[in-house]
């Protein structure tokens, strides 16, 4: 199956596992080196298909499962050769950068088969600016905005939509190109603090945040369950932003009618909008909604698995991850809900300090996830501002909490952050 194009991997996987005993393995490569790629080797590994695991550039939790292959950038280019280094069947790509430089264009173009969107799908993710206006295009609920082309162009209209008001980078900002300012003398920093680029000026909508995403294949998708992200700093949803300090999987974080209403008001439509603008979307689509008294609104796109999200939902799929992404097949999910603490680095997500050894991850008894770890002279230390993902489960939302709590409390390093409330508004939900 080496080299074969994208299209036949896909349509023919019953194929590939009703001789699977005449084949050798089939070769998986993971773009990627954080959490979300080590839950994705993790859950790749339990396929009944035995895959054989390849991880780029991988982190040390990755090695675990498979092989990392180390690269000399991190380029379309050099993911193309990892891949055929390796001769492998299907690459699943993990972080947002690479699908926006093309990675997924240029496997095709070289008929390797790759799970994620082009580069003109994925400026769903890449360009706020683009997603917005798709959104307004194509009439899918979303807050209201005013888009300008510079800081100087926008700084006389921060208090046109009121406050609290959300400014928000056009570019990638690995999750934290978004600001939410009370009073103007709030705005007005945020918006120095922000590149002199395109930008948008949105209304804030209030309601309950949800992580809502689809595996889109064949122009068909296919909805994963929900989870809850937990983006700022501190506790109480505090602080600045991040790419994100914990999240849980439980399933009732929404109704099968509001999740109804998520696929035929937002998913459907913006699939087949993207189709009819000649980006057909294929991969991972993650939609960051708000569940206002309106009804679900798409705050952001993303175009690809989110992270922490992927640790607690892949931690919850009961079903062979390997199947859905070769056929499409419906994913089955454990009752227990699922929740994954990250810990961070000392200054995160501001400048970081590494180097710091990490102790204790011996002692923890369930799925730790690595992210921003590295070995050296033999010793796990940090190298990266969000640095585990300490991901537990448990018969109800409280005992998986307390879980995950309990274990988290084994490993240590000097500067650690981490919060205290991952999970907390699903207890005052139910």
């Amino acid at each position: 199956m080496s080299g074969s194009n994208h299209n036949d991997v896909v349509a023919a996987p019953h194929c590939y596992y009703c001789i699977l005993p005449l084949y050798p393995p089939m070769k998986v490569l993971i773009l990627g080196s954080g959490g979300r790629e080590h839950a994705i080797a993790w859950k790749l590994s339990q396929s009944s298909a035995r895959p054989e695991i390849h991880t780029a550039p991988g982190n040390p939790g990755t090695l675990t499962h498979g092989r990392n292959l180390p690269l000399p950038d991190l380029t379309p280019s050099s993911f193309l050769a990892a891949a055929e280094s390796v001769q492998a069947d299907l690459t699943v790509v993990g972080p947002e950068a690479p699908l926006v430089a093309g990675v997924v264009d240029i496997f095709q173009s070289h008929g390797r088969a790759i799970i994620g969107p082009s580069a003109a799908a994925a400026r769903l993710e890449g360009s706020k600016v683009f997603c917005k206006s798709f959104l307004d295009r194509h009439h899918i609920p979303t807050a209201r905005s005013h888009k300008y082309s510079s800081r100087q162009e926008a700084a006389p209209h921060l208090s046109s939509l009121g406050f609290p008001v959300v400014l928000k980078t056009d570019g990638l900002a690995a999750g934290k190109g978004v600001i939410i300012a009370a009073s103007l003398t709030e705005a007005t920093a945020a918006l120095d603090s922000l590149p002199d680029a395109p930008l948008l000026i949105e209304e804030f909508l209030t309601g309950e945040e949800v992580s809502f995403i689809v595996y889109v294949r064949n122009g068909q998708a296919i909805p994963l369950e929900a989870t809850q992200d937990h983006k700022t700093i501190f506790d109480g949803d505090t602080g600045p932003n991040t790419g994100g300090m914990g999240a849980y999987c439980d399933g009732r974080i929404l109704t099968a009618r509001q999740t109804s209403e998520i696929m035929d008001t937002i998913i459907e439509p913006t699939v087949s909008g993207m189709n009819a603008g000649g980006a057909p979307y294929s991969g991972f689509l993650y939609a960051g909604l708000m569940m206002t008294a309106a009804g679900p609104k798409v705050l952001e796109y993303n175009a690809r698995l989110g992270d922490p999200e992927t640790q607690a939902l892949l931690h919850r799929m009961d079903s062979d991850l390997l199947a859905t992404l070769l056929d499409g097949s419906t994913p089955t999910w454990k009752s227990a809900p699922s929740v994954c603490v990250v810990l961070a680095s000392h200054g995160y997500p501001g400048p970081i300090r590494t180097g710091d050894a990490i102790t204790g991850l011996d002692r923890a008894q369930c799925q730790v996830f690595h992210a921003g770890t590295a070995l050296r002279n033999g010793a796990l230390v940090t190298s990266g501002g969000r640095v585990l993902g300490v991901t537990h489960s448990g018969p109800s939302l409280h005992q998986a909490i307390h879980n995950a709590y309990h274990e988290v409390a084994h490993i240590t390093f000097d500067g650690l952050q981490k919060r205290t409330d991952i999970g907390a508004k699903g207890l005052k939900r139910w």
